[in-house]
Formats: C-alpha cells, sequence, structure tokens
C-alpha cells in the first residue's frame, strides 16, 4: 500500500476533467428514456465511470470553495452539491439505469456549481 502525504488536500486538483466527454455521457444516460433496457453490465460500467468522474470533479469544487467566506451564498450552494456528493457517491452501483441516471445528475449538478464559482473567480476585466 503506497501512502500519499497531501496535508493541503491537493492530489487531483487542477488535473483536466475531460469535460465533453463526460458531458456526452451525462446527456446520453439522462434521456434514456422508452428505449431498449441498458444492459446490467454496461450500466455498470457507465456508473463506474460517472463516480470516478463525480469525485474528480468534487475534488475541484471543494478546491475552489475554500477561497470563499464561509457564509458567501456560491459557497453554502455548492456544499450543498458537495454534501449530497458526499452521500450519493459512496452507496454500492446497482448496474441499473436509476442508478446511472441518479450519477449522471450528479456530475452535472457538481459540473453547474464549479461553473458558478469559476465565472466568479476568474477576472472580469483588463489589469490596473
Amino acid at each position: 500500500m503506497t501512502v500519499v502525504f497531501d496535508p493541503e488536500g491537493r492530489f487531483g486538483v487542477g488535473l483536466p476533467l475531460d469535460r465533453e466527454p463526460h458531458m456526452q455521457l451525462v446527456r446520453a444516460v439522462i434521456s434514456w428514456a422508452g428505449r431498449a433496457p441498458l444492459p446490467p453490465g454496461d450500466a455498470e460500467q457507465i456508473a463506474l465511470q460517472l463516480t470516478g468522474h463525480a469525485w474528480a470533479v468534487a475534488a475541484e469544487l471543494r478546491h475552489l470553495c475554500v477561497g470563499l467566506p464561509p457564509d458567501a451564498e456560491s459557497r453554502v450552494l455548492a456544499e450543498a452539491v458537495l454534501e449530497e456528493a458526499d452521500r450519493r457517491l459512496p452507496q454500492p452501483l446497482l448496474g441499473t439505469l436509476r442508478c446511472v441516471q441518479m450519477r449522471a445528475r450528479l456530475v452535472r449538478a457538481l459540473y453547474e456549481r464549479l461553473d458558478r464559482l469559476a465565472a466568479r473567480a476568474a477576472p472580469t476585466g483588463p489589469p490596473l
């Protein structure tokens, strides 16, 4: 077993998230209604992919929250989504479409919060 010393919680933060392929998967999974059933093995693999990606997006979101005041509205909203992620992501995968769609919705919610915090942190004008 390898132990990583990461006192600031930066391991993995700042790595490229490869967003677009994951968001295409999220859109496909969420819209999967009235079609042929999703084979359980495929559902499990998609859920694993989305779960891993959700953890990565959550780590990035946590990193952006650190610099915000504790009572800032954007931080409170982001922390609500992070609490939901912390509650749902460790749950066992069921190999069902419902389970996969729940993970997909969570990835989408994490990205929505990440985008709002990133837009808030981005410079808005030329340096003085």
